[in-house]
């Protein structure tokens, strides 16, 4: 049990080194930042334990990865996200309902198996795609050799399948579901100290990779960056089905920053206030993301989205939840274009309150 003793200590060891990440952060990191750093680590070895120490791909299951308050790689308010590890050389049968999801896809993404981040996207499949049958049900084939109907091919390098539901109002509205289960898995699960130790070097692996990309700092402040296309490849567990912009806001006290644009049509839009771990502020308590569904738009359909610490009783407000700097990221699903760059100007909040007396 030595090999396996040392592999446990070097994944909590890493996990304790998380610390050093937003501790030495220079320049400093505020206090807020630094208690969600804390909170950033556990979410990190949850999911990497989720998806190396106790995924099994004999008899799988999709797990919540996101939640209100475990956040990780870019949350937001708007979907529900579920993960399961793959065996290439099985074949999976999943069963789902798309309930109120304005968008809804499974990835399958390749890559290593030992902890790094996945490298390459094998194929996703969204609700364009399947197909549906009234009643909102569908059911989906992963495997290697052709099955008809709904069917994504498992390349030899496939680890990990990753679910996207996205609604328009995701607190009272009905999340998609999402069963597999594995063509005759074995009657017994085989175990062993050597395949534990492979496991827990493989969560080590991920949490350090993780870790390595914060804090994220973006620059200049108060611009959003020209959005890029829909990717044909892309890092991590990145979705193949959107378009993104990514900014910051850095905000002295009385003021507001104002962002203009127009989205395309698209299957769904929104934006996010991130912390620099990427993950959104509390959004159980306060408005701190925007959809479209939500927007108020202009007359010729473009919007005008504020964000500022305070209320200034604009439709569109999204509050900064009393940070002063943070991250902006936009994401648009299915878009039939690229979107425009976004136009931002800061102002008192008192002119926006004033402009919409």
């Amino acid at each position: 049990m030595t090999d396996l003793s040392q592999a446990f200590h070097e994944l909590v060891d890493e996990v304790k080194g998380v610390e050093r990440r937003f501790l030495d952060a220079d320049p400093a990191l505020p206090e807020a930042d630094v208690l969600d750093g804390y909170r950033f680590a556990f979410s990190l070895l949850k999911v990497a334990l989720e998806a190396y120490v106790w995924a099994d791909t004999d008899r799988p299951r999709f797990v919540d990865v996101i939640t209100p308050s475990m956040k990780w790689g870019g949350d937001n308010s708007d979907a529900f996200y579920q993960l399961t590890a793959l065996d290439p050389g099985r074949t999976y049968r999943v069963r789902g309902h798309r309930a109120d999801a304005v968008y809804l896809s499974l990835t399958v993404y390749g890559g290593p198996d030992d902890g790094r981040y996945s490298d390459r996207i094998i194929a996703t499949v969204n609700d364009r795609d399947l197909d549906i049958a009234p009643d909102g049900s569908f059911e989906l084939v992963l495997s290697a050799t052709p099955h008809e109907g709904n069917w994504i091919e498992l390349a030899p390098d496939a680890v990990f399948a990753l679910t996207r539901d996205y609604l328009v109002d995701p607190v009272q509205g009905v999340r998609s579901t999402w069963e597999i289960e594995a063509d005759d898995p074995p009657a017994r699960r085989t175990d062993s100290a050597e395949d534990l130790a492979r496991r827990l070097r493989a969560a080590r692996t991920w949490v350090a990779e993780q870790a390595a990309m914060v804090p994220v700092r973006v620059g200049p402040p108060n611009e959003v960056g020209e959005p890029y296309p829909v990717p044909t490849t892309t890092f991590g567990w990145a979705a193949g089905d959107a378009s993104y912009a990514f900014g910051a806001y850095d905000l002295a006290a009385g003021e507001a920053l104002v962002i203009e644009g127009s989205s395309p049509e698209c299957a769904f839009w929104n934006m996010c206030l991130w912390t620099p771990y990427l993950h959104t502020y509390d959004h159980r308590y306060e408005q701190v993301t925007i959809n479209g569904g939500q927007t108020t738009h202009e007359p010729d359909g473009s919007w005008r989205i504020v964000v500022s610490a305070t209320d200034p009783g604009h439709p569109n407000w999204v509050s900064t939840a009393g940070r002063g700097s943070g991250l902006i990221w936009f994401r648009w699903f299915l878009p039939e274009r690229t979107p425009d760059r976004p136009v931002c100007r800061v102002v008192p909040v008192a002119e926006v309150a004033e402009a919409v007396r």
